[in-house]
């Protein structure tokens, strides 16, 4: 019984870590544009359009992410994420995104 009590409490921590927070985020804040390319914003899933972006590393991903760049306003649309879900949200669309 406690294997089972402590491998259902292991995979509820994985399902709701940040990479998962990160993706709910992502697919009900930043499809939009992320998921379509409206506005020229890179497609999620599209490497060529990511690599140079990655290449820049995650600070600089946040930073725009937080304060707008080009046609993205300041958060996206997401003004409630705090900078923790700003940043699982950029590292869960890295990971669909290399």
């Amino acid at each position: 019984m406690k294997k089972t009590t402590l491998l259902a409490a292991a995979v509820a921590l994985a399902v709701s870590g940040p990479l998962y927070a990160g993706e709910k985020i992502f697919k009900t804040k930043c499809f939009v544009c992320h998921g379509t390319g409206a506005a020229g914003a890179p497609k999620v899933g599209d490497k060529k359009a990511w690599a140079p972006r990655i290449a820049k590393g995650i600070d600089t991903l946040l930073k725009h992410a937080k304060n707008g760049y080009n046609a993205m306003p300041p958060k996206g649309t997401c003004m409630e994420c705090s900078d923790e879900d700003l940043k699982s949200t950029i590292e869960y669309m890295i990971s669909k995104s290399k």
